[in-house]
């Protein structure tokens, strides 16, 4: 069974950085976009940001500038580096990809972030 499995996260300072990683376990075929996205409580899951395979990328407005993704498509892992870290970032963050043809939908369990001010 192929599962995305996600390490980083904890608890940090505002201004502080954290890093995300991301795996895909399991044998996979074609794996489109991979990216990052983010739930705080009483909100909707929102795109963090996302990597296509060749490279290109695009992020919420609101991480611009403090938030860089990528991706190994050897290893199939996708990181994501957090810099600048305000309260407002404090959130599960989830990892995903989009598989096959049809973009099928994998997401990993989810890693807490918490930032305090």
């Amino acid at each position: 069974q192929v599962q995305l499995v996600e390490s980083g996260g904890g608890l940090v300072q505002a201004g502080g950085s954290v890093r995300l990683s991301c795996a895909v376990s399991g044998s996979i075929s074609s794996i489109n976009y991979m990216g990052w996205y983010r739930q705080a409580p009483g909100k909707q899951r929102e795109l963090v940001a996302h990597i296509f395979r060749a490279g290109t990328t695009n992020y919420a407005n609101a991480v611009k500038g403090r938030f860089t993704i990528s991706r190994d498509n050897a290893k199939n892992t996708v990181d994501l580096q957090m810099n600048s870290l305000k309260p407002e970032d404090t959130a599960v963050y989830y990892c995903h990809a989009a598989i096959g043809v049809s973009n099928y939908a994998l997401w990993g369990q989810g890693t807490q972030v918490t930032v305090s001010s």
